[in-house]
């Protein structure tokens, strides 16, 4: 355990654990920072199952300590789960509840929100799982609020976040709030991902892989790509393609997975999103280098696919820059 005096967080280890998850955890709460000074956090794992305990990609682990460490922890992170039908012991879920009647914080990454739930402290509160489990969530605790678009929900001094990586997401958001902004952004620099990305997850997903990187469609996407700002009609688009409209939308479903209206407002928020990250232009400016016009359908589209407005993007953002 590092030589420090802050809070001191656990994460759960159980037979057939989720490397990436407890990774995500020992990286953020357990790397030595001493720049973070005498306060960071202090890390230990605990194991919450008998026995030799394997982890996904064919090795054991060795927890530093039991499940009794639960009882002093001020942190407790469920890095995933066995499977989203695996029952939660009952001794798991009475540790859980006792921790959180006394003021620890819970924290589920991916589909360790099962366990959470099966404590019955979400219920009539809001949580988040990886899309994927969250169906199988709202049937299990009807009681839960599941919200399937957010990359992490808190519940008082519950939280759940979405996939794998969302986690890193919700622990940064934590260091956050324990240590401030600062903080945050010298963690999230290390670990080469933004200091914040919280509400839906649209904000930061990339623009759809092509199906097939070698078509005939290629080069058209280039020469969009190079001049987003250029008026890029459906017609232009089949003509410079040499292609009727009809084939033209066809092949383009093929090459893309989408459609052309919806690649290029993909790819004109992409760079938008550059933009905005430099901090350069104004908006004005901006909705017109990335071919959205004017900054009212900047906004628009911010808000129908983003989730935010381009300012909030440019504050949030702009914290995992260098300085």
């Amino acid at each position: 355990m590092p030589n420090t005096s802050g809070p001191l967080v656990t994460a759960l280890l159980y037979d057939g654990l989720c490397t990436f998850e407890f990774g995500i955890v020992a990286e953020i709460f357990g790397l030595h920072r001493p720049e973070m000074g005498e306060g960071w956090y202090r890390f230990a794992s605990c194991a919450v199952d008998d026995g030799p305990l394997r982890a996904h990609g064919g090795f054991t682990i060795m927890p530093d300590e039991g499940i009794d460490l639960i009882d002093r922890a001020d942190i407790i992170v469920v890095p995933g789960w066995k499977g989203v039908h695996e029952p939660v012991p009952e001794t798991l879920c009475e540790r859980l509840q006792q921790a959180h009647d006394r003021g620890a914080r819970l924290v589920s990454i991916c589909s360790g929100a099962f366990v959470l739930a099966a404590t019955g402290l979400l219920d009539g509160g809001s949580a988040t799982t990886h899309w994927r489990y969250a169906a199988a969530l709202r049937q299990r605790r009807p009681a839960i609020a599941v919200d399937d678009s957010s990359l992490y929900r808190n519940h008082g001094r519950i939280f759940t976040s979405a996939g794998s990586a969302a986690g890193m997401d919700l622990l940064i958001e934590i260091v956050r709030q324990d240590f401030g902004p600062e903080a945050a952004s010298s963690v999230a620099r290390r670990l080469v991902m933004p200091a914040h990305r919280n509400g839906g997850q649209a904000q930061f997903l990339e623009r759809p892989v092509p199906i097939r990187r070698q078509s005939e469609i290629a080069p058209l996407l280039d020469r969009m790509r190079a001049n987003l700002a250029a008026g890029w009609t459906l017609e232009r688009m089949a003509a410079e393609s040499r292609m009727s409209v009809r084939t033209f939308v066809r092949r383009f479903a093929e090459a893309t997975g989408t459609s052309p209206g919806e690649w290029l407002t993909a790819e004109r928020l992409e760079e938008a999103k550059r933009l905005l990250v430099t901090g350069r232009l104004g908006i004005d400016e901006i909705a017109l280098a990335a071919g959205l016009g004017t900054a009212d359908t900047l906004r628009h589209h911010f808000r129908k696919r983003i989730g935010i407005s381009p300012r909030e993007y440019q504050l949030r953002f702009g914290q995992a820059q260098p300085s």
